[in-house]
């Protein structure tokens, strides 16, 4: 039985809703891992908001090119094809409606769709919005990757985003350890879960009632080691 998915693995089910052709923005953290995981066959062009477009993988331990970045810092490489420009001409694509999916992380999804994902609210702390506003506002879809409970245990799935918000009813889909959740016109709807949990146990880690779908299919992915 699928106790949980791994983080790659969360990433390699999230990969699987990207249609051919797609333009996609990614997200810091998990949603970076997605590349990887793209079915063979399926042409998708990676977006970043610091001006690239056609981003590629990581490149090998001792082959980063400090000029080739994505807007996480982080090294990367671009694809036969690619281009870099100003992050200007970028977030001109964004809120031009050009981006069909963003994959974000969140600290909380309520379920009209609401997300909260750069501050917690603290007093003192840095904000660290980046380009997630602009995203959540002109992407033409919001997919979030997360863990389905706060460190604390606390639920990220909720009624009511008690953080600040980073979009107004953005969010359409989510995929966590044990789930991925619709948020639709009349809620969260659950439309896959891990085989070691119940409709009661998935509903006893969410902040929100769930609904279950009537084609509810189990929740797996292939083995990865994490890195």
């Amino acid at each position: 039985m699928t106790d949980k998915l791994s983080r790659e693995q969360v990433a390699w089910r999230a990969a699987q809703d990207i249609g051919d052709g797609y333009y996609v923005n990614l997200g810091i953290g998990m949603p970076l891992s997605i590349p990887k995981f793209i079915p063979d066959g399926r042409d998708v062009v990676f977006h970043a908001e610091n001006g690239v477009l056609g981003m590629g993988p990581a490149p090998p331990e001792g082959q980063e090119d400090p000029d080739f970045i994505n807007a996480g810092g982080r090294p990367m490489t671009i694809r036969p094809g690619g281009a870099l420009f100003h992050h200007a001409d970028s977030f001109g694509m964004i809120r031009g409606g050009h981006i069909d999916i963003c994959f974000l992380g969140a600290f909380q999804v309520a379920q009209n769709g609401d997300l909260a994902n750069w501050s917690v609210g603290s007093k003192g702390r840095i904000p660290a919005v980046g380009g997630a506003m602009d995203l959540a506002a002109g992407a033409k879809a919001i997919y979030i990757t997360m863990e389905h409970c706060a460190r604390d245990g606390a639920p990220k799935l909720v009624e009511t985003c008690s953080m600040p918000l980073t979009g107004v009813g953005c969010v359409k889909r989510v995929f966590t350890e044990f789930a991925v959740i619709d948020v639709t016109d009349k809620g969260f709807v659950l439309r896959e879960l891990v085989d070691a949990l119940s409709f009661d146990d998935i509903q006893g880690m969410t902040g929100a009632p769930l609904i279950k779908a009537k084609d509810l299919k189990p929740l797996s992915a292939p083995e990865f080691s994490e890195g």
